[in-house]
């Protein structure tokens, strides 16, 4: 054992370099060069030209950004209201009970679509003369008034993404250990007194992980949004997402496609570590 360890040890960086590399390939590599031409101009063609911070005061003077960013606070605002809020709800209510298991199973279901597919089934129900409007006798522009627009893509999002959620609180709540919950039922403790001092305490390791990545997705939100809207009417229901898309592949400016990327991925990044720093902290 003793003549193994230096061995190791002087070859242990040998063994994780593939891993990095590829790593660093695959992940590094790309942003890095999104990073480069975010200060070029670029439009697929002809050689991307130097032009410094110019995409970056482009991007702060474009009146669609303050759209899209206030789309995208939506999505954020939402996606925690809705499809986590909703999946802890039927979570709790699904467990201990009989049958709970049956219970859940309608909620699985929807994930099993992409978000294009499940866009291209909610987009005839959404119409303007569409399955929704005939059963509710409104005549509302679901997918052209803003904001209604986004919060009925929302809606779309909340039916697809409630399952998952709801199965890891599920997972949550079975790990819990039985003796705390017996004992606080001992005292007299039940329903909302039982959930809100026992049980949500003991889920706010699996909760931080449920909000954290709901927060991810919903910051980066494109598919549902592109099929059913295309960012529009005009540009009223884009998210940061979706304009960055359209200035790349649609308008094909990559220079400023690529500095609405960084501003995305800085957003990102820094709310997720904002995120996780008040969790640690707590």
């Amino acid at each position: 054992m003793n003549t193994r360890a230096p061995i190791l040890g002087r070859f242990g960086y040998g063994y994780v370099a593939p891993a990095v590399l590829l790593v660093a390939g695959l992940l590094y590599a790309p942003f890095l060069w999104t990073a480069y031409l975010s200060f070029t101009r670029y439009d697929g063609l002809e050689p991307a030209q130097w032009i410094g911070a110019h995409n970056f005061g482009k991007l702060l003077d474009d009146p669609a950004l303050l759209t899209s960013i206030r789309n995208t606070l939506l999505w954020v605002i939402g996606t925690m209201v809705l499809p986590v809020g909703l999946g802890l709800l039927v979570a709790v209510l699904s467990y201990d009970i009989k049958g709970g298991v049956l219970f859940r199973v309608p909620f699985l279901l929807p994930y099993a679509l992409s978000g294009a597919g499940l866009a291209m089934v909610w987009s005839p129900i959404l119409s303007h003369d569409g399955i929704a409007n005939q059963l509710l006798g409104v005549d509302t522009a679901f997918l052209q008034d803003a904001p209604v627009n986004t919060l009925a893509m929302l809606l779309v999002w909340t039916w697809q993404q409630l399952g998952v959620n709801m199965l890891l609180f599920v997972v949550g709540l079975q790990s819990i250990p039985k003796e705390p919950i017996e004992a606080a039922r001992l005292d007299g403790a039940g329903g909302w007194r039982l959930f809100r001092y026992v049980i949500w305490p003991l889920m706010r390791p699996l909760t931080a992980v449920v909000v954290g990545l709901a927060l991810v997705a919903s910051l980066k939100t494109f598919d549902i949004v592109w099929v059913l809207t295309q960012g529009g009417p005009g540009r009223n229901s884009e998210t940061l997402a979706v304009t960055m898309y359209k200035e790349t592949f649609v308008a094909s400016d990559y220079g400023y496609g690529s500095a609405v990327a960084v501003m995305l991925t800085v957003v990102t990044g820094l709310a997720s570590y904002l995120y996780l720093k008040r969790q640690v902290s707590q």
